[in-house]
């Protein structure tokens, strides 16, 4: 029998675990940019990142909790350090649902109880839009990619329009579609221009 000491230790191994293979995702390049021509495209966690910073806004302007928002927009890519990020395309070829599916019932399963059965519980809401946090969450995921293409486009980087144009159509939220068109409308670079001249007035 394993004592309760041996017990928390491997627990704390697994957490170990989870927390450097979570790093594996700095890695792990969003490859549906590379079809559009984008040399270098961002990583898995830097879109992740930015998507549970939207969904946590976009929870705020739609009324519902932006912890839980947020949570499932950090956790919702988790399962690609182990079968890294397939663009379209090459998801046809597989059945990638299951893929991704069985990724993330490994990764959970050896983490203590409670602590997979919360991310778990995040990533099928997130996937199954269950609740309203939940769809608040999938709107963070198609706005980030639509202001990463626009980020893309006006440094003329790749042929990017197809993705802000799919992005802005899976919208659900009024929040969402309404950000949209203001993203759409300012210049990635504007929110930077002045700062330093406002600052040594300061």
């Amino acid at each position: 029998m394993i004592s309760k000491k041996n017990r928390k230790a491997q627990e704390f191994k697994t957490l170990a675990h989870l927390i450097y293979e979570a790093g594996v995702l700095f890695r792990v390049r969003r490859s549906g940019w590379w079809l559009a021509g984008v040399p270098s495209p961002e990583s898995v966690a830097e879109h992740s990142f930015r998507t549970a910073v939207i969904a946590f806004v976009l929870a705020h302007l739609e009324g519902c909790r932006p912890e839980r928002a947020a949570a499932m927009a950090l956790f919702h890519d988790l399962h690609e350090s182990r079968v890294l990020d397939m663009h379209k395309v090459g998801q046809g070829y597989a059945d990638w649902e299951q893929v991704e599916s069985r990724a993330i019932q490994e990764q959970l399963a050896a983490l203590p109880e409670d602590l997979g059965k919360a991310v778990r519980g995040y990533k099928e809401r997130f996937q199954h839009r269950t609740d309203r946090e939940a769809t608040v969450a999938r709107d963070a995921d198609h706005l980030e990619c639509l202001v990463r293409a626009r980020e893309y486009q006006s440094q003329g980087q790749g042929q990017v329009a197809d993705w802000i144009e799919n992005s802005r159509k899976r919208l659900r939220t009024g929040s969402a579609r309404r950000l949209a068109r203001e993203l759409l409308r300012t210049d990635p670079q504007e929110w930077w221009v002045g700062l330093k001249k406002s600052i040594r007035e300061t």
